[in-house]
């Protein structure tokens, strides 16, 4: 009887998979961007200043932190255009030299899906054209804020579809730009489509392999914001993307870690999340993620409901939020206590700590 138990998980897990925001509809197997920003290569061998500069694969943030520390205006200024597409993506680099490299890059990228992104005045902290495109962009003046914020977003978003027009409030862009709005001055969100995401449903949706390596890029991204003199970040992680997070927690420097329509984070309850950021959940009574099975067998699945009490989590009010990317829309609690989280004003509800 156990055997056959199992075995109905496995099929239901195999037909029944999670996608971040697009619907029910069948996926296509993606292969994980991963290692250095494009134009490493030429950045190894220059040595425009006397000496190897930082390896972005193998020096971590901080480090390229003190060594940008040490330039000049004017060397700065050198890399910056000799090597958009590395600094612009270096994390650990300062924040206003990204923006101007990746304004470089954006204005030399030959692609009809990255033109939006170009326009004058958007902050863009990171631009990977490769592939489905990587991106992230920030809304508010993040070297002020008192309180800074990182989404994570779903399946089905890239570069090419950061800031679509339709399902507003299920894209990076929009969901960045509703919190900010609501938490108000003194704040600033980031929204990171900075890993390879599941393209619909299928195996790459129900499985951790690009969450594993999604959790590498967050967390490294993170270090970056610290690294730069910037607040550790309160991370919202929707969908697929909650995965990413419950994957990168035990490493990821984070005050909160905010979890929504999630299929699971890969682990039994809080604990094992193995962090020191408070961790909060929600989930709206119409959202379809509810029909996931919340379960993990043969690399299926992702594991316990992070909204199930047993979990651990604090609990966010998400009843008047609809379906699975309404937690963003402007006047519902789910925004109301985002917000909160935001500006390090929420005391949250349900189960604590």
């Amino acid at each position: 009887m156990r055997r056959y138990a199992r075995t109905v998980v496995a099929l239901a897990l195999a037909t029944s998979v999670v996608t971040g925001t697009a619907g029910w509809v069948s996926g296509d197997a993606q292969q994980a961007l991963t290692g250095p920003p494009p134009g490493t290569t030429s950045w190894r061998a220059d040595r425009v200043l006397g000496a190897e500069l930082p390896d972005p694969e193998r020096a971590d943030p901080a480090e390229v932190a003190v060594f940008f520390d040490g330039l000049s205006t004017k060397e700065r200024h050198l890399l910056l255009l000799r090597h958009p597409s590395v600094v612009g993506n270096l994390d650990g680099a300062p924040l206003e030299l990204r923006y101007r490299a990746n304004s470089l890059a954006l204005a030399a990228a030959d692609d009809p899906r990255y033109r939006s992104l170009a326009a004058p005045g958007r902050q863009i902290l990171a631009f990977d054209p490769r592939g489905r495109g990587q991106v992230a962009e920030v809304f508010g003046d993040l070297r002020s804020a008192d309180g800074v914020s990182v989404v994570v977003p779903g399946s089905d978003n890239d570069a090419g579809t950061f800031d679509r027009a339709n399902d507003v409030y299920g894209t990076p862009a929009g969901m960045a730009k509703s919190l900010y709005a609501e938490a108000g001055p003194g704040t600033a969100v980031i929204a990171w489509t900075g890993y390879t995401t599941p393209v619909g449903v299928g195996v790459d949706a129900a499985t951790g392999r690009l969450a594993e390596a999604g959790a590498g890029r967050l967390t490294r991204f993170a270090e970056g914001l610290t690294a730069d003199g910037l607040p550790e970040p309160a991370v919202f992680c929707h969908s697929y993307g909650s995965v990413v997070c419950g994957l990168a927690a035990h490493r990821l420097p984070a005050t909160d870690l905010v979890v929504l329509g999630s299929p699971g984070v890969r682990a039994d309850d809080v604990d094992g999340l193995r962090t020191r950021a408070t961790v909060w959940a929600a989930k709206d009574p119409t959202d379809w993620i509810d029909d996931v099975p919340s379960v993990r067998f043969a690399g299926l699945g992702h594991g316990t409901d992070p909204t199930d009490p047993a979990f651990g989590a604090r609990r966010i009010p998400a009843g008047d939020a609809r379906g699975h990317t309404g937690y963003f829309v402007p006047g519902t609690d789910s925004l109301r206590a985002f917000a909160a989280i935001a500006r390090g004003a929420a005391t949250g509800e349900g189960a604590a700590r």
